[in-house]
C-alpha cells in the first residue's frame, strides 16, 4: 500500500469528522468524508458511494443516526478496503463482533488522536495494528454475549402469552394499577402474573425483569 492511502471517513459527528479529515490530510493521505443523509437507516446502502470512492482505509462510526455501521464492515473488507473502527461505543462484545466481521483495528472516540493517525499510518505500511491475542480476545466478549443472549431467549420462551403481554407493558413504563386497568383484571391478579414472570426469568424485582428482557432484544407480542 503505498504511503499516502486512500482514506474514506464514515461518520456522522461533523466536527469529529472534520478534524479528522484535516489531521489526515497534513498527513499526506487523500480524504473523502462520505456525505450521510439525514434519514440513513441501513448503513448497507452507504456501500455503493464507498466502493465508487475505492478507499485503501475506511475510518468507520458505529453508530450513524439510527443505522448500524458494523454492516458496513464485511463487505467493505470483502472489496479490499481495510476497515478502522472508531466509536463512542464502550461495548467489548460489540467490538468483537466489529473484529469478527474483519475490521482491522477498533479504536474509542476518546482516545488520542494521534492514536487514529498512528493506526492509519501502520496500515499504510502494511504492518499490523492489531494482535492475534487481541483479536481473540474481543471476539470472545461477542461470543460470550451471544451466549448470554441465547440463555435469556430461552427463559423468556417460558413466558405464556399472557405474560409476555405483561412484560411488554411493564417495558413501556406501566405499574401493576396501570396495567390491571389496562387489562380490565384486578391489580392481585396482575401481581400474581408478575410474580410467575419474575420466577420465570430468575429475577427478583420488575426492574431486572425489564433489564433482561431489553438486553436480550425482546419485544412483546401484539396483542389481540
Amino acid at each position: 500500500m503505498r504511503q499516502g492511502s486512500r482514506v474514506c471517513i464514515v461518520d456522522d459527528h461533523a466536527l469529529f469528522a472534520e478534524s479528522l479529515e484535516i489531521a489526515l490530510r497534513l498527513e499526506g493521505h487523500e480524504v473523502r468524508r462520505l456525505p450521510l443523509p439525514k434519514d440513513l437507516h441501513a448503513a448497507a446502502t452507504l456501500l455503493p458511494q464507498v466502493q465508487r470512492y475505492k478507499p485503501d482505509i475506511m475510518l468507520l462510526d458505529l453508530d450513524l443516526g439510527n443505522a448500524d455501521g458494523s454492516t458496513l464492515i464485511e463487505p467493505a473488507t470483502k472489496s479490499g478496503t481495510a476497515v478502522v473502527v472508531v466509536t463512542g461505543s464502550t461495548d467489548r462484545a460489540r467490538w468483537g463482533l466489529c473484529m469478527r466481521y474483519g475490521a482491522r483495528k477498533v479504536l474509542p472516540k476518546t482516545g488520542p488522536l494521534n492514536d487514529i493517525l498512528a493506526t492509519i499510518r501502520r496500515i499504510s505500511e502494511g504492518r499490523t495494528v492489531t494482535t492475534q491475542e487481541e483479536r481473540d480476545e474481543l471476539v470472545r466478549f461477542w461470543q460470550d454475549e451471544r451466549k448470554e443472549v441465547r440463555e435469556l431467549g430461552e427463559r423468556l420462551s417460558r413466558l405464556t402469552q399472557r405474560e409476555s403481554q405483561v412484560l411488554g407493558m411493564l417495558m413501556e413504563g406501566l405499574q401493576v394499577r396501570d396495567i390491571a386497568v389496562h387489562s380490565t383484571v384486578s391489580e392481585a391478579t396482575v401481581r400474581t402474573q408478575v410474580k410467575s414472570i419474575l420466577s420465570k426469568l430468575e429475577v427478583t424485582s420488575q426492574l431486572a425483569a425489564v433489564g433482561l428482557a431489553h438486553h436480550a432484544g425482546w419485544h412483546a407480542p401484539q396483542q389481540s
